[in-house]
């Protein structure tokens, strides 16, 4: 279990550092597109709005699919020890049913 807590803190971690990159890079490319427009405000305004739109586009993406994620794997494990505790119930009635016929 120890290591499927390390692999799910490596996803995390290469996930978020992508999405902060992306970001990085889209506010990279906006700031040398506004640069680039010397001061025609009408095209600065449509760069900074896709810019924006692309960043929080992707950031949420990133955060609903790690939110999905980690509520699915919570209830497989929920699941997991549900079956386990069923399966233990099963054996102990029938372990009780066996000695009481002798």
């Amino acid at each position: 279990m120890g290591q499927e807590t390390d692999l799910e803190k490596i996803r995390a971690r290469y996930g978020l550092l992508a999405v902060v990159g992306s970001n990085v890079a889209i506010t990279a490319v906006a700031i040398f597109g506004v640069w680039q427009l010397n001061g025609d405000r009408a095209v600065i305004v449509g760069v900074l709005t896709s810019a924006f739109t692309a960043m929080a586009g992707l950031t949420t993406a990133y955060l609903g699919i790690k939110a999905v994620s980690n509520t699915a794997q919570s209830m497989s494990k929920e699941a997991g020890r549900q079956q386990d505790a069923d399966r233990q119930q099963q054996q102990d009635a029938g372990t009780k049913s066996g000695t009481g016929q002798q």
